[in-house]
């Protein structure tokens, strides 16, 4: 499509410069610089049909045809001639792929001409498609590690449980251990899940009130940082973002949830929602000392500060990824900001609805 859309483009230049030539021809005569000239016409009685031709830019029709004729026999090799940086770059995109990730067109970076710019165009969308790549295969390879863990325990008890008989008491031990790496299997997957449906973005888009599915996801989580000796505040003003409720519920439930388990007796978490500033969802915790240029692996899939891996109590590894996708999929902006003295400020910006 685009070699034709080139093509055209050539065919309309090379008429509109043949044309061109002609006219400027014709009104050459008439510039102020040249000495008047009269031309006699015989062509009439009263000069009708010559008063008519002199009116034309083009007075020579069959001069003007063969000269079209002639452009539209040199048109090909010309065409062929301005296309050949595009036919040259053509094997080279063939070997850009998957199989191929680290091979780059390298154009340089002087010179502002077309193929140029198209080279490092090229260059830098290899770049962003190497970047996915290796975030999925990352991704993969920690998803992997979180799904075998619990598998492998879950194989070890059953071994136990096949190997002799067991008490009741012993039973009911080993039926609560299975119980529990099956639940953590299921948050994992219900979280992979959620994940992948933020990553496709939304699939309709209506007008939600956020303060309201703020106050819902405290009051869902009152009773946890009751019990862990933790101050749940609110502060809700009105505001309405355009978006899916679910997804939405499952943003703030997500920050909830990470600000009280990343948390201390005696500390305190804070949720605020305001329909003046451009952060439209703000959740601050206490909780242990981050540092500044840590806080952005804070939304990668699986990790943790201390270590590679997340703390496997209670949780799936994916709330603030999730988060991330969520905020993305709404055409908004989440960031993390260390406190002073220990914790985080995770800000989330959402547009307004239209209209």
């Amino acid at each position: 499509m685009i070699a034709v859309v080139l093509r055209l483009r050539l065919a309309i230049g090379v008429f509109a410069l043949v044309t061109l030539l002609y006219v400027v021809e014709f009104y050459r005569g008439r510039l102020p610089w040249y000495m008047p000239s009269y031309y006699p016409c015989d062509d009439d009685i009263n000069g009708m049909a010559c008063r008519i031709s002199r009116k034309l830019p083009i007075t020579d029709l069959p001069q003007y045809g063969i000269m079209l004729a002639v452009a539209a026999l040199v048109f090909p090799l010309l065409a062929y001639w301005v296309l050949a940086p595009v036919r040259h770059l053509v094997p080279i995109v063939a070997q850009l792929g998957p199989q191929n990730l680290g091979y780059r067109v390298r154009p340089g970076r002087r010179g502002r001409d077309e193929m140029k710019r198209l080279g490092r165009a090229l260059d830098d969308m290899m770049d962003r498609i190497a970047a996915g790549y290796e975030g999925q295969r990352r991704f993969a390879a920690n998803a992997s590690h979180e799904l075998r863990t619990p598998l492998a325990l879950q194989r070890t008890l059953i071994e136990v449980g096949m190997a002799e008989p067991l008490t009741p008491e012993q039973s009911a031990l080993l039926a609560g251990q299975l119980l529990a790496a099956n639940a953590r299997n299921e948050r994992l997957i219900e979280g992979l899940l959620v994940l992948s449906q933020a990553d496709q973005g939304l699939a309709a888009r209506t007008p939600q009130p956020l303060d309201r599915i703020a106050a819902e996801a405290v009051e869902a989580h009152a009773g946890t940082a009751a019990d862990a000796d933790i101050k749940l505040t609110a502060n809700l003003s009105p505001r309405t973002v355009t978006g899916e409720r679910v997804l939405l519920e499952r943003l703030v439930r997500n920050l909830v949830h990470n600000a009280l388990k990343y948390n201390h007796p005696g500390g305190s978490v804070r949720v605020a929602v305001s329909s003046s500033t451009p952060a439209a969802l703000v959740v601050e915790n206490t909780g242990p000392v981050v540092a500044a240029e840590d806080v952005g692996r804070l939304f990668e899939p699986f990790t943790r500060l201390a270590s590679d891996r997340i703390d496997h109590s209670g949780g799936s590894g994916l709330g603030l990824a999730i988060a991330r996708s969520i905020v993305r999929a709404h055409d908004g902006t989440i960031t993390a900001t260390p406190i002073e003295g220990g914790g985080l400020r995770v800000s989330v910006m959402l547009p307004l609805p239209r209209g």
